[in-house]
């Protein structure tokens, strides 16, 4: 038998894995992630999968992967399946274990935390806190009788896992996903890992150097709905998209957020994120336009043509504007 452990490669896919891989490890299982915006990644699940190879996937939607995940079902493997993003049609298959939640204010590290009766909540808290679901991050840790000084660790770790997810290849990220889990997985206790491992470092200096450029930065656009930000083709710009949007998203929460970041191949990444006071429409947006999806609150673009750039901020007014 063989083991595929399939995840995204951001904090809430990241924190995901090393809850279920603390309660149920898996020494020898193959890793397959990516960059934050690689989601269709049970195409990587290498052919030779046969009937009774068990794969866990989580933090990609199932829709995106909905051909590929029918196909192993049919070789015969077991899929255990968490997520929070839109599923499309759920197979109804005795081999598929699927635990799936798309309200706004769920992750995926929520939903393995309860599946494990919050045995490893920590690290759910911050999956959350780097899915810029503060709201929800404090919630979770309610009960967990941690400081101010503790949920704001929780919180920085969070989102500078999240941070190193973001780019358009491996090699625009500080580490690779797979390595940020291993290096991660020997620590039970997060706040072990936030004192002793020094990848935080890197990732903070990092972080603070791309977030003062970005921050440098005025709106390209700011109306009734929103702000929409343009970034150059460089990987910083790319690195920070996520963090810097939710950023802005929290500094004013009535208001929707776009980030376009050129890809330097005549498109445009896109990230959205709807108001925080009003958790809906960025899905709505984003499909619009091809490699477009995500959730009602934050949602992307992978490749948006530029000449199509006039046409996305019309949409995004008309989706966000009261």
């Amino acid at each position: 038998m063989q083991y595929f452990d399939v995840f995204n490669g951001d904090a809430d896919g990241i924190c995901a894995l090393h809850q279920l891989r603390l309660a149920a490890p898996r020494p020898t299982a193959h890793l397959i992630t990516g960059v934050k915006r690689d989601i269709k990644l049970l195409e990587r699940v290498p052919l030779e999968a046969v009937a009774g190879d068990e794969i866990t996937v989580l933090d990609v939607s199932m829709s995106s992967n909905h051909a590929s995940l029918l196909e192993l079902l049919q070789c015969g493997c077991l899929v255990f399946y968490v997520d929070h993003h839109f599923s499309g049609d759920v197979p109804d298959n005795p081999l598929l274990s699927a635990h799936i939640d798309p309200a706004p204010e769920v992750c995926t590290s929520m939903i393995v935390d309860r599946l494990l009766n919050g045995r490893y909540r920590p690290w759910a808290v911050a999956a959350a806190f780097g899915d810029n679901l503060h709201e929800a991050a404090r919630e979770t840790a309610a009960g967990l009788n941690l400081s101010e000084s503790d949920l704001g660790a929780l919180r920085e770790l969070g989102e500078l896992l999240n941070y190193n997810g973001y780019g358009a290849s491996l090699d625009d990220l500080h580490f690779r996903p797979d390595e940020l889990y291993q290096a991660l997985h020997p620590f039970t206790d997060p706040f072990d890992f936030i004192t002793k491992s020094e990848i935080l470092d890197r990732l903070r200096q990092g972080f603070e150097s791309d977030m003062a450029l970005a921050r440098a930065r005025a709106p390209l656009e700011e109306n009734d709905a929103g702000r929409i930000y343009q970034f150059p083709a460089a990987s910083w710009s790319k690195r920070v998209a996520g963090v810097f949007i939710n950023e802005r998203a929290r500094e004013r929460e009535d208001l929707a957020h776009a980030l376009l970041v050129d890809n330097g191949d005549n498109t445009l990444m896109v990230s959205v994120r709807a108001p925080l006071t009003n958790r809906q429409g960025a899905d709505d947006l984003c499909l619009n336009f091809p490699t477009g999806g995500g959730r009602r609150a934050a949602a992307g673009i992978n490749a948006l043509p530029e000449e199509q750039s006039h046409r996305f901020a019309r949409k995004f007014i008309e989706v966000f504007a009261s």
